[in-house]
């Protein structure tokens, strides 16, 4: 959540001025995406010759171009893997395409060129995404800083060039430039990006600040504790791209198997070539007989009976809004048994509301009158809670009132005339502290000192943002604000319970009372608050470490590097930061929690629709095999055999796409 000073004109150095454009990678810029189109222009030029009987020698040199343009890069990694004894299943492709081309079957191994160039092409733009999203994380710390000199004059450095024990002036709607702490000054700093709290947090002297975040109205003297290279963004970025990197291979389940059935299937085919010849078969005989093998043992069914399950789950998926990134990604999602939530923006909604109106009795206002008084004094200001109380008052129709002699204290509140009257808004601590009630004992009643601290003993309790207004320095009112709680969390929290055997664990960066009391609305009973990102990553990790297969579930920067070490990661698409969207695995993009145990379910429904493809395509290749190897199987009739087995597995994979396969939460209850 930023601070209206985002929007304002940027201060000459650590400005927060509007990020700069992102770096994106071209999909031309690729090699892998420039050779997959040339293969699939190719083919498209080359089919409408050949269906049409045209010239043989045009429709032929066109394929063979397909050929050469989009298999000459995996066939030559292919090569360059069997070098260290590693059968690479790109080169097993382009062997079977051209197998395929030299039993006739020219259009169908073009076809398989053109697919799995295709594939590798956008595998290749998808890395290249996530690496630049990574990358322009460090947008987020100014690029300059306002440095103090002992003598108290003032130079602007390069933030890289600060040292521990530098003192920076930030500046009004700066950002802070290294990770330090406050010498002197006080404002409200915007520290979402890392914390993931949802309200500015006010800064005085002895207090913490991170590089990157938001300064609020006032001017902060901060001392430099860690070296920017140090900083906790820099290590944000750091964990992302060592997860991303360290994250153990994610593979189909049928990839898993496929070097040795790729190593057993050449050596029987060269076999079935072999053997016969030796013993006096002709050569057009015996290798008619190996293609034939060659086709009826390929996995071409094997392979099918993975993808249309999968890639229709993501297609159902998509049609209820949440976009799962690869065929691996769904089938990953069926596995988890251990959910790690985030609080701010993915239990809730991410925005402050009013939620409760304490008039003092006797101070003769009533609630409407209250929030009234709260919301003219502080219509002026920007700051998000007074952005909260004008819009509850607007919510309601009141009127609010112009005011004159608007004023903000950092950490305080506001002041402000409104109808002869002085009004102030602010922190319970600081309009109600000792000093305070000293100060003003003449105007303030004990009695309503005593009813506006036992308000705010009472909100605070429940997890709120108590906010005092005094009239004429006398209390006449507390507010209550709270981040709101997502209307389906309570029913999400008891499916994945159900899902899992046990309630998802709550990891947030706000403060402990804050999350035990969110958490104890929705069912969850491990609460893990004040949390930094590493943090997030570590308790990730130890349950890893335990065997269990994490999904995180959030939506801001702080939460990216969980979701990259976790075993899933799904981001709230509607707040999401755009390095959670690219970390993630899946996105949540209409918002609603609810879908979050539905594609888990629909990944597991995935999954054993693999289970059955796998056995009826085994059962087709054993039987074809069988026959081709103790008989003499017609080659058309393999092929038939081949092609319609491929064409059962993808029906029963296909059935995913179906309105009634997406699982819904009654669905999950019953």
């Amino acid at each position: 959540m930023s601070s209206v000073l985002d929007r304002r004109s940027a201060p000459p150095s650590g400005a927060a001025r509007p990020a700069p454009p992102r770096r994106r990678t071209r999909l031309l810029a690729l090699p892998e995406a420039r050779w997959a189109l040339a293969a699939l222009v190719l083919f498209l030029v080359a089919l409408p010759v050949h269906l049409l009987d045209g010239p043989a020698w045009l429709w032929g040199t066109l394929f063979a171009a397909t050929y050469v343009t989009g298999g000459w890069e995996p066939g030559w990694e292919g090569l360059k893997a069997l070098k260290d004894k590693t059968l690479d299943v790109d080169l097993l492709m382009v062997v079977a395409a051209v197998g395929a081309a030299a039993i006739g079957q020219v259009l169908d191994g073009a076809l398989l060129i053109v697919i799995f160039a295709t594939s590798g092409a956008l595998e290749a733009v998808a890395t290249a995404r996530t690496a630049d999203s990574v990358r322009g994380l460090l947008d987020l710390t100014p690029t300059t800083a306002t440095r103090l000199r002992p003598d108290g004059t003032e130079e602007t450095v390069d933030t890289e060039h600060l040292t521990v024990g530098d003192t920076v002036l930030v500046r009004p709607g700066e950002r802070v430039g290294a990770d330090g702490r406050v010498l002197g000054g006080s404002s409200d700093v915007d520290q979402a990006t890392i914390t993931g709290e949802p309200l500015p947090v006010a800064k005085r002297a002895g207090d913490e600040v991170f590089a990157g975040t938001v300064n609020g109205t006032g001017a902060l003297r901060v001392r430099v504790e860690r070296d920017p290279s140090d900083s906790v963004i820099a290590r944000i970025v750091k964990m992302v791209e060592e997860a991303s990197e360290t994250k153990a291979p994610t593979q189909l389940f049928i990839e898993k198997i496929e070097q040795r059935y790729s190593i057993g299937m050449v050596i029987a085919t060269l076999a079935v070539f072999a053997v016969p010849l030796a013993f006096g078969d002709t050569l057009s005989s015996a290798l008619l007989r190996a293609m034939t093998f060659m086709i009826v043992a390929s996995p071409c069914a094997v392979v099918l009976s993975t993808m249309p399950p999968l890639l229709s789950a993501i297609a159902n998926a998509g049609r209820h809004g949440v976009l799962a990134k690869s065929a691996v990604v769904m089938e990953r999602l069926g596995e988890i048994d251990t959910v790690a939530l985030d609080k701010t923006g993915t239990l809730t909604e991410g925005t402050p509301h009013v939620t409760d109106l304490y008039p003092l009795p006797g101070a003769g206002v009533d609630e409407g009158a209250l929030l009234a008084l709260a919301a003219s004094a502080e219509n002026p200001s920007e700051h998000p809670l007074a952005r909260a109380v004008v819009a509850a008052a607007r919510e309601r129709g009141l009127p609010l009132t112009a005011v004159e002699d608007f004023s903000s204290l950092p950490g305080r509140g506001v002041t402000a005339a409104v109808d002869a009257h002085t009004v102030t808004v602010g922190a319970p601590a600081r309009l109600l502290d000792p000093a305070a009630q000293q100060a003003h004992q003449a105007h303030q009643a004990t009695a309503h000192l005593a009813m506006a601290h036992a308000m705010v003993a009472e909100l605070e309790e429940a997890g709120r943002t108590a906010v005092v207004v005094l009239r004429d320095q006398e209390p006449v009112g507390v507010l209550g604000i709270a981040d709101r709680l997502r209307p389906d969390a309570m029913a999400t929290v008891a499916a994945l319970t159900r899902l899992t055997g046990h309630a998802p664990v709550l990891l947030t960066g706000d403060n402990v009372r804050a999350a035990r009391h969110l958490a104890a609305e929705v069912g969850i009973t491990d609460v893990r608050a004040g949390l930094l990102p590493e943090d997030k990553v570590a308790a990730v990790k130890e349950w890893e470490a335990k065997g269990r297969r994490v999904l995180v579930v959030g939506d801001g920067v702080n939460d990216a590097p969980a979701l990259a070490a976790a075993h899933s990661g799904i981001a709230m698409g509607k707040a999401g930061s755009d390095l959670a969207l690219k970390t993630a695995d899946a996105v949540v993009v209409r918002d609603e929690l609810a879908t979050i145990p539905s594609i888990v379910r629909l990944s597991r429904t995935a999954r054993r629709l693999v289970v059955q493809n796998l056995a009826i395509a085994g059962t087709f290749i054993a039987v074809l095999v069988a026959w081709d190897l103790i008989g003499t199987l017609p080659l058309p009739l393999g092929v038939a055999g081949h092609e319609g087995s491929t064409v059962l597995v993808g029906l029963n994979g296909l059935r995913l796409l179906r309105e009634a396969a997406w699982p819904r939460l009654t669905e999950d209850a019953e």
